[in-house]
Formats: C-alpha cells, sequence, structure tokens
C-alpha cells in the first residue's frame, strides 16, 4: 500500500487536456452570453416597445460589435 502512494508527485500531471477543457468552457459562456444578450435585446426592442424590427436589429447589432470587442481575446493571454 505504501508503494501506491509514493508513486505520486506532485505537480508532474499532464494538465493540458484540463487547460483546453476550461477555456472552450469560458469562451462558450462568454460568447454565449454575448449571443443572449443580444437577442434578448432584439426581441425586447421588437415586441415591447412601438420602434419595431429594424430598430432593435440595430441595436442587437451594436451591442453584438461593442460585446465582441470587449470579449476578444486580447493575444497576451496566458495560455
Amino acid at each position: 500500500m505504501a508503494e501506491q502512494a509514493s508513486d505520486y508527485h506532485h505537480g508532474e500531471q499532464d494538465i493540458h487536456q484540463q487547460v483546453s477543457t476550461f477555456h472552450l468552457f469560458v469562451g462558450m459562456t462568454k460568447w454565449g452570453s454575448l449571443y443572449l444578450a443580444a437577442l434578448l435585446l432584439l426581441l425586447t426592442i421588437w415586441f415591447c416597445t412601438d420602434a419595431g424590427f429594424i430598430a432593435g436589429l440595430i441595436t442587437a447589432v451594436v451591442v453584438s460589435a461593442l460585446g465582441f470587442l470587449v470579449l476578444r481575446d486580447k493575444g497576451d493571454s496566458a495560455h
């Protein structure tokens, strides 16, 4: 039993799959939230105000563009 415990060495495991899964999850959450926010904004302006579809579409496109600029990867992250 003592031999099995001695086979483990702290910090020597390969974690590349866990890191890539984490980055995938964060990316899907980030971009999915932006997509849902733009969709909800489009539908809210379209159906709950007198502005109509075009105003809702323009607003959703502007929010999507601004969200893309804010949420994109800057290139300085330590992946």
